[in-house]
């Protein structure tokens, strides 16, 4: 069955659920974890999906607020994994389109299903960023198992 699992986290509620069932998951079927986050680029971009956004080049200190974030999200997919013994990785990356890079992820680490949670963000972040899990299940060829 599935040996190799990615699971994406945005630190949100809902992705914090997914990720406590995935470990669970991953447990029961003797499988590996490999945990993703995405830092999003938006300098690097003046138009994002079908609408135009305009955002400045992060400084130093949001740079190093997004890393810290980042650590601080996989750290607590880490620490799940380590408390019910299931082998994890972790993977972060800056990524201008979030589904992008998951896809990306879980084709380079081989993994053979992606555990995500069916949304995550809310309000306008959601409104600008669209749902990234409709994008991994519109274009991944790998198995996306999407938890609710």
């Amino acid at each position: 069955m599935f040996k190799h699992i990615l699971v994406p986290t945005d630190g949100s509620e809902f992705s914090e659920r997914a990720v406590r069932r995935a470990v669970a998951f991953a447990k029961e079927i003797g499988a590996e974890i490999t945990a993703f986050y995405a830092k999003q680029d938006f300098s690097a971009m003046g138009y994002y999906g079908e609408g135009f956004l305009a955002v400045a080049k992060m400084d130093e200190s949001e740079d190093s607020y997004t890393e810290a974030y980042a650590r601080k999200v996989l750290g607590f997919v880490e620490n799940l994994c380590q408390e019910a013994g299931v082998k994890c990785q972790t993977v972060s990356i800056t990524s201008a389109m979030v589904y992008e890079g998951i896809i990306d992820a879980a084709t380079k680490g081989n993994c053979d299903l992606i555990f995500m949670a069916s949304h995550g963000r809310s309000g306008i972040k959601a409104l600008l960023l669209g749902s990234e899990t409709s994008k991994v299940l519109t274009y991944s060829k790998i198995p996306v198992l999407v938890y609710r």
